[in-house]
């Protein structure tokens, strides 16, 4: 008489292959799943795998593109002045930074003399009232800046107006206080035969009262 065994020889050949076709049968649904998934994200199997901040790009992301700076350096203004001639030993001697080192010193860039380069007009003005004491040009020659312009007669302030230059000077009459002057005079030049040449002169006079205030009677 045979011994009861409990393996999988027990098992009436039937049941063994339908046992055996279900596993199949799951074998294959799993592959299709994954070639569906691969499919579904645009992958290329385990290629695509590896480390994300070598592989991974943000959708809608554009390469920046390099282009040349058209942008011309910047130029010490505060060692131009200083190692300039024309300017005076008075400009030269208040020229001293008003915080840490910040120079009082406004600079422009700008076409004012026909060159191939942009010129520069550089202001110097006081600390405390922003009073301009000096303005300058100074016109690029062969990696060179000379100066071709200057005013020192405070206070004076020059800028860059469509190719002409503009200088303002303040007008103050007796009793005036720095921030009230009583007008303003407007001088342009511009560049003919290699200097600049006076094309405008207008005069503005201001309100006596300014913000609500009346003049005293020492201004009338």
């Amino acid at each position: 008489m045979r011994g009861l065994d409990t393996g999988s020889d027990t098992e009436p050949p039937r049941a063994r292959r339908a046992t055996k076709a279900a596993i199949t049968a799951v074998a294959v649904l799993a592959a299709l799943g994954l070639l569906v998934s691969a499919c579904a994200s645009g992958g290329t199997g385990a290629r695509d795998e590896g480390p994300a901040h070598s592989d991974s790009v943000s959708v809608g992301a554009v390469a920046p593109s390099a282009s040349p700076s058209t942008a011309e350096p910047s130029v010490d203004a505060v060692q131009l002045l200083k190692a300039d001639p024309k300017v005076s030993a008075a400009v030269k001697h208040d020229l001293q930074p008003c915080v840490a080192d910040e120079y009082p010193v406004d600079v422009s860039y700008g076409k004012l003399t026909g060159g191939s380069a942009n010129d520069i007009v550089v202001n110097v003005l006081t600390c405390g009232d922003a009073v301009g004491v000096g303005s300058y040009v100074y016109r690029g020659q062969g990696g060179e800046y000379k100066n071709v312009f200057k005013a020192e007669e405070s206070p004076v302030y020059a800028e860059i107006d469509r190719g002409d230059l503009m200088v303002t000077q303040q007008v103050y009459e007796r009793g005036d206080s720095v921030a009230l002057p009583s007008g303003e005079e407007v001088i342009t030049y511009r560049w003919i035969g290699g200097r600049f040449t006076e094309q405008a002169r207008t005069q503005n006079d201001y309100s006596k009262v300014v913000g609500g205030e009346t003049p005293s009677p020492a201004e009338t």
